[in-house]
């Protein structure tokens, strides 16, 4: 989800490397692709207020249960949507494959896309037209998944997919003929679910998880790296968002090492122990055993009532704030608030830009921090959305199950807030092939193949 500067654009397209492409491109096979974003569009204090509503309903519903439910490389780009609020890629389903947008989620499992009866609710995006893929088959399961903000329902069939490079035959995804109305926003046709297999609620497994399990890509793992421009005045509805790699990690676009912490137990969400927070140098009480959720799905960063009355407490004037933005507090703009999260050791500050969640007035601000009750036991009592994760190059490993954190380059830093073309979704070449066997189980084997993929960053309207 970073924002790519001009030069960095025109590297979207011209260098495989800072696109998340392997550092030597003719040693591997797969492709590259860059990553969108979508920012809003003039969007005044009401409708940020009801974006801020629908995000921690969305949290909630995620999160809400109180135990979890149900060798090549290649990439693709990012957009950004809606100054931050959700980052999407694209990816192509059938045979004519037919691409759509997606919103990308590592904080669910399914993959779905609006179907051609799909209805109003669907007027002006992609829909997938069952009938013209010689390789669709109905599985005749229904497939129901609740969001904050509505809900989706149709039924889960399985068809040839490919995204970044790489072609699953038989993957499992749902087709959806019934949604909510506002749920889907051109244009986005869907989401793709990037955590477990033991969270999808229509029991396939993830398309990252068929190639990571298979031997399809160099190292079983996917990277993502977001751009930032909520603080750009001159941000337009879709900037570029940055990159989502395959297969392999892009060194261009991170310093350092990268610093893996394991998933306890069994890997449903990207679950870490959240070790440590400080807010304007003073730390924060957490309970013990905090598991935070990373989840590119989510805009922003929910927590536990007391954890986040302890963070506002550390801004001088804030207060929490009301109607529509019930959860979240308001403070002075013109306050700088620091944040840090330390995760197995180490410790990551989040910019303040990407604190000030929204202003909505001439000195107030409303952060980045809200509540939201997410269940207990093995659920997540932290949901760690792009506004952290704007701030690290975040990699997501199959075995071990694990996530891992690095600093930003220069390079990708300088994408923040870049003017440029954004990137247009394609097919692309299949450097990769995998037949899923057994689409309802996961697989654990390890041999891998890098595949790098851009992103596009969407409205979070999904979350």
């Amino acid at each position: 989800m970073l924002p790519i500067s001009l030069a960095s654009l025109v590297l979207l397209w011209g260098s495989l490397e800072t696109l998340g492409a392997p550092t030597h491109p003719a040693s591997v096979a797969g492709q590259t692709m860059p990553l969108r974003k979508r920012n809003p569009v003039n969007l005044d204090v009401t409708e940020l207020g009801q974006l801020a509503k629908s995000q921690r309903d969305a949290v909630v519903a995620k999160y809400g249960g109180s135990s979890a439910q149900k060798r090549s490389t290649g990439y693709n780009l990012i957009v950004n949507q809606n100054y931050d609020s959700g980052y999407y890629g694209s990816l192509a389903i059938g045979t004519p494959p037919v691409s759509f947008d997606v919103l990308l989620d590592t904080g669910s499992s399914d993959l779905w896309v609006a179907g051609t009866s799909c209805g109003k609710a669907c007027d002006g995006i992609g829909m997938f037209n069952a009938s013209a893929s010689s390789t669709f088959n109905n599985q005749s399961t229904p497939f129901y998944i609740q969001y904050g903000q509505g809900e989706a329902a149709g039924y889960v069939a399985t068809d040839t997919v490919q995204m970044a490079g790489f072609s699953v035959s038989n993957q499992g995804f749902a087709v959806v003929d019934a949604v909510s109305q506002g749920l889907l926003s051109s244009p986005l046709s869907g989401l793709i679910g990037l955590a477990w297999s033991t969270i999808a609620s229509s029991n396939q497994t993830p398309f990252w998880q068929t190639l990571a399990s298979s031997g399809a890509w160099d190292s079983a793992l996917f990277a993502v790296q977001l751009t930032r421009f909520t603080n750009d005045s001159n941000a337009q509805q879709l900037e570029p968002g940055g990159v989502l790699t395959m297969g392999y990690t892009n060194s261009s676009l991170y310093t350092g090492s990268i610093e893996y912490i394991d998933i306890p137990g069994e890997p449903t969400y990207w679950s870490l122990p959240l070790d440590a927070l400080t807010v304007q140098g003073t730390s924060i009480s957490l309970a013990s055993s905090s598991l935070a959720a990373i989840d590119t799905g989510t805009t922003n960063i929910a927590g536990p009532l007391d954890a986040v009355e302890a963070i506002y407490a550390q801004i001088p004037g804030s207060q929490p704030a009301t109607g529509s933005w019930q959860g979240y507090y308001q403070f002075p703009c013109s306050t700088q608030v620091d944040v840090t999260f330390s995760f197995g050791g180490t410790t990551w500050s989040m910019s303040a830009a990407d604190f000030a969640f929204a202003q909505i007035s001439s000195s107030e601000c409303v952060g980045a921090f809200f509540e939201a009750s997410t269940g207990g036991g093995s659920t997540p009592s932290w949901i760690i959305g792009d506004a952290f994760l704007k701030n690290v190059y975040s990699v997501f490993r199959y075995n071990p199950p694990s996530v891992g954190f690095a600093a930003l380059s220069e390079t990708a830093l300088a994408e923040n807030g870049a003017d440029g073309p954004v990137p247009t979704p394609t097919i692309g070449s299949v450097s990769a092939a995998v037949t899923n066997i057994n689409a309802a189980l996961p697989k654990r084997g390890l041999n891998s193949v890098s595949v790098g993929l851009a992103i596009i960053a969407s409205v979070g309207l999904l979350l």
